[in-house]
């Protein structure tokens, strides 16, 4: 379903282990928006809800809404460290089209 990559990955490790407070992974999902029709939301999560498909890579947990698993198959996620910043990347075999910053498709 979704893929991480090895950066993507040992964000995602980072960042629950600095979290303020116990979670349980990471849980993305698509919402309408951006300036491409679709904006990717992704958070911390203490539970999961009860219609998250889980997808789990060496101990890290990514909880996918249920709503989003057809606009999300076959997403790979990466973490990238350039000059403008740091961030998460998705390569989406469903978008169409997406916007410059990569952050919305359509």
């Amino acid at each position: 379903m979704i893929q991480l990559t090895d950066s993507a990955l040992n964000a995602v490790r980072n960042a629950i282990k600095g979290a303020s407070e116990p979670v349980q992974g990471l849980r993305i999902k698509v919402e309408t928006g951006g300036c491409a029709g679709n904006k990717y939301m992704m958070g911390l999560v203490k539970i999961p809800e009860e219609d998250d498909e889980i997808v789990e890579r060496d101990g890290v947990k990514v909880f996918v809404e249920s709503g989003s698993r057809d606009l999300l198959a076959g997403v790979t996620i990466d973490f990238v460290v350039a000059i403008e910043g740091a961030g998460f990347t998705f390569d989406n075999p469903n978008a169409t089209h997406s916007c410059s910053c990569g952050k919305s498709f359509g």
